[in-house]
């Protein structure tokens, strides 16, 4: 299958009038040996402008927006799952407010759903750099401003905003998880830093994640999935030296190099000094707001195809798709109309000229696991749950939709 082909933006998929609910659960381990477990990712903007204010919000059972993540999680029901923009607390506070306060709490007929399991960590996001990083103000150093944020290692007016939270039905062998954080940009071979624009000294230091990698092991019965989880920058806001467009590409490149065996990976060192990447031959799916559409979009050299084309990744026969991202391109339109690829398999929502709605959050199986069913979290409008997405304009829950993707693991 060429994953490069070009679909047109005004197919509108039949088969999809039902995909926004896909409620099915996993399926127990059958007499074949084979279990059906359901991956997702969803970028769920439960970010907050000032430090602390997310525990405020969790800290009490009637967050609207919080209400809505966790219905539209319930719907799903995923048994394993990577929240991203859910920000970092130290301690795990905020985690367990949302898992006690919203998701164990049933939302409008929803059944509630609990994980006994979760792992979050540190990010790079709104930690200081203590170097002027973009050659303005000096070196930024006090919280709360977009100077800080952009002299902080990753965007983010305070450390922790824009972090990731993984929950899991599933046992997680915490002992194992593989981070990233600290991973310098300069010590990936062949990157593509934009040349002339950092200071000899942020080089030195700009770490490559804006936010962290993960590698957390998802123990199945007797058998370990290795959940890669990450959130690139977005490839915007930048000038003409496309530094954030190179550091998604180069971000992107981490896993496509983690996963590509021991001489692709071998540069690579954790946050507890592991060098290398995955063992050949292990299981895993690739999570996360990737901030890469494969044809649409700003990105650096159609990052995202570094995945998608890779030959240790087994997709599936067609991607996650809705019938609600059909519908949306064609009530918006702006860039929507000159866009390449299929509406149907968009999975953020901008509601704007520029650059329109993409397919930029992703779940990625690997060879050795059977990709079953899967679905784009994107009601219609003349659906119940349109409520859970709104218009764009509207934004009850977040501007992007949740992606999930049935497995089969022997």
């Amino acid at each position: 299958m060429n994953h490069h082909r070009l679909f047109s933006r005004r197919t509108a998929l039949a088969s999809l009038a039902g995909a926004a609910l896909a409620g099915a659960t996993a399926v127990p381990a059958s007499a074949s040996g084979r279990r059906t477990v359901r991956f997702a990712t969803f970028n769920a903007s439960l970010n907050r402008g000032t430090q602390g204010a997310l525990v405020t919000d969790l800290s009490t059972p009637d967050n609207a927006q919080a209400q809505n993540v966790a219905e539209t999680v319930q719907r799903v029901d995923p048994d394993v799952v990577l929240i991203n923009e859910f920000d970092y607390v130290e301690g795990g506070a905020a985690a367990r407010l949302f898992l006690d306060n919203y998701l164990a709490v049933g939302h409008n007929g929803a059944k509630p759903i609990r994980f006994p399991y979760h792992f979050t960590g540190p990010v790079n996001t709104g930690v200081a750099s203590g170097v002027d990083l973009d050659g303005k103000n000096g070196a930024v150093t006090t919280p709360g401003s977009d100077a800080y944020g952009q002299d902080a290692f990753g965007y983010g007016w305070f450390p922790g905003q824009y972090g990731m939270l993984v929950l899991s039905k599933f046992p997680i062998d915490t002992r194992a998880v593989r981070t990233f954080q600290h991973f310098l940009w300069k010590d990936m071979p062949g990157n593509v830093i934009p040349e002339g624009y950092y200071s000899d000294e942020a080089r030195a230091i700009l770490r490559l994640s804006s936010k962290s990698h993960w590698d957390v092991p998802v123990r199945i019965g007797h058998d370990t999935v290795h959940f890669l989880v990450s959130h690139p920058t977005p490839p915007t806001f930048d000038g003409t030296e496309d530094r954030n467009g190179r550091r998604n590409h180069d971000e992107i490149r981490l896993w496509a190099d983690y996963i590509g065996g021991r001489r692709r990976s071998a540069y690579l060192y954790d946050d507890k000094g592991g060098r290398g990447g995955l063992r050949p031959g292990s299981r895993f799916v690739i999570a996360g707001d990737l901030n890469a559409d494969p044809y649409d979009g700003d990105s650096y050299d159609h990052a995202v195809r570094q995945l998608l084309d890779h030959p240790a990744i087994r997709l599936p026969h067609t991607p996650p798709a809705s019938a609600g991202g059909v519908e949306a391109a064609r009530l918006q339109g702006g860039a929507n109309a000159s866009h390449i690829g299929n509406p149907a398999y968009d999975t953020s929502d901008f509601n704007d000229t520029a650059p329109g709605n993409l397919r930029v959050d992703h779940v990625l199986p690997s060879k050795g696991l059977i990709p079953g069913a899967n679905g784009v979290f994107w009601p219609t409008s003349d659906d119940p749950l349109y409520r859970l997405a709104g218009n764009g304009t509207t934004v009850p829950t977040s501007d992007h939709r949740l992606v999930w993707q049935d497995v089969h693991v022997a």
